[in-house]
């Protein structure tokens, strides 16, 4: 059993229960949640800022030391391949671990893999550097996942009926975090040299670790009987899997293709190619919230929201070059209007992933409580993962032979593919309930002529 229990029953998860609830729990928040959040948003804030703080001068610092551009990219793409691999890990053995533990630890050692990454140009150049750089860059992925894991299962049990809304509210935080990350990084690069940003930001991190060990409430729960493959199975969360897959897929696509494809088609210098990406970070962090809000207010507009989302995100991607065959001629003013509804639209394919699995999962048997919690949370993780080393990797490859209009057309169609699955599948469970509850009409009704009839003999 858990060791806080809420003094008004239990309730349902994901926001699926009362509005009147909901509206209650949003109107005053507790000590205790609001903590929660202070924690939740300064790992999002800081490991973000963190993460997104090589991109302006990691590359050419790497160079110096004898890495090649194969291998940088290799260092950038390990971070989702180990952050893919701990999410399964650390959403499996949460409970056993602590919550609490979890998310202090994973941000005490994301803080200081931080400073030591400042300490790098320390390193002898070629093999040695090259080896140090990538046992950083995954120690910092593996640390960075149990602070997030930790932090979602947290929110969830903290705000039961609000999950979409509190994690929506969040994305703002992270969006803060890469937006702030480079121009940051960038600034104190260029006033202080290598070592600065990282030793700056990680001692941010660190100096938040004993604030969190004293405001982060400490959840116990039950060891729970089910595994990641049971909930993966389930035919709903794998396809809202695969919805998750393709957005981070879709946004990783833009990070090694998008700048060049600014700097090479409309010659802007390079410090107003960070203003291009802004549309996209900015959009996104502002509609998030509205749209976990309308999420756990309305939790049957969910599905909509997921469909609706991934069609408009496919359009948007069609529109980013735009695609060759749509004759639509490439303009500055054009690029970012789209990503504007990008951002847009990315929030509502994503916010409702989380909500939608959990609840998925409590219908199935998934007992209430961290343990599946923790398997939701690190199922996200991992599928996010997936679409963010394959999204970069398959979108640097796809720039190089077909270029950048072409390349971003056949991005859109996974988010196409992803909108029409789930569209589809939210109908056929639709005319399957219905058909369900005409069948338990019928069956009822014939009860009762049995009970008429038995009555008059």
């Amino acid at each position: 059993m858990d060791s806080l229990e809420d003094p008004e029953g239990p309730r349902p998860p994901g926001g699926d229960g009362p509005p009147g609830g909901a509206m209650e729990t949003s109107r005053r928040l507790s000590r205790e949640q609001i903590f929660v959040l202070i924690s939740a948003a300064s790992i999002n804030l800081g490991s973000m800022m963190c993460y997104s703080i090589l991109g302006p001068f990691f590359p050419k610092e790497a160079e110096k030391k004898g890495a090649s551009n194969t291998v940088i990219g290799m260092i950038f793409g390990c971070y989702a391949l180990f952050d893919f691999l701990a999410s399964l890990v650390f959403g499996k053995y949460l409970v056993h671990i602590g919550a609490k533990f979890m998310f202090v630890a994973g941000m005490f050692v994301s803080g200081a893999v931080t400073v030591l990454f400042g300490l790098l140009d320390q390193v002898p150049e070629g093999p040695v550097f090259i080896a140090m750089c990538f046992l950083l860059r995954i120690t910092d992925a593996v640390s960075f996942e149990a602070a997030i894991t930790a932090s979602s299962s947290i929110l969830a049990k903290t705000f039961p009926n609000n999950v979409a809304t509190v994690l929506g509210s969040l994305e703002t935080f992270s969006g803060l975090g890469l937006v702030l990350g480079p121009p940051l990084g960038g600034f104190l690069y260029q006033s202080f040299g290598y070592e600065v940003p990282f030793i700056f930001l990680g001692c941010i991190v660190l100096l938040m670790v004993p604030l969190n060990m004293c405001i982060l409430p400490n959840y116990e729960s039950d060891k729970g009987k089910h595994s990641f493959w049971k909930l993966i199975t389930l035919p709903k969360v794998a396809f809202l899997s695969f919805v998750i897959t393709s957005f981070s897929s879709c946004f990783g696509f833009l990070d090694p293709t998008l700048s060049l494809f600014v700097l090479e088609k409309f010659n802007l210098p390079a410090g107003y190619v960070g203003l291009v990406f802004l549309g996209l970070a900015l959009s996104y962090a502002i509609s998030s919230p509205l749209v976990g809000l309308l999420s756990d207010k309305m939790p049957h507009l969910r599905k909509w929201l997921l469909v609706f989302g991934n069609l408009t995100l496919a359009g948007c991607y069609m529109l980013l070059g735009p695609a060759p065959f749509l004759h639509i001629k490439s303009q500055l003013w054009l690029l970012v209007l789209i990503l504007v509804i990008n951002g847009i639209s990315a929030g509502m394919s994503l916010i409702p992933t989380f909500p939608e699995i959990l609840s998925c999962a409590h219908e199935n048997g998934f007992e209430e409580g961290l343990s599946t919690l923790g398997l939701v949370s690190g199922l996200f993780g991992a599928m996010w993962s997936v679409g963010a080393f394959v999204g970069p990797t398959l979108g640097g490859f796809l720039y190089e032979k077909i270029g950048f209009e072409w390349a971003a057309a056949l991005q859109g169609l996974w988010a196409l593919a992803s909108g029409l699955v789930m569209g589809l599948f939210y109908l056929l469970e639709h005319l399957r309930r219905r058909r369900r509850s005409e069948l338990q009409n019928i069956l009822g009704t014939e009860e009762e002529r049995t009970a008429l009839l038995s009555d008059e003999r």
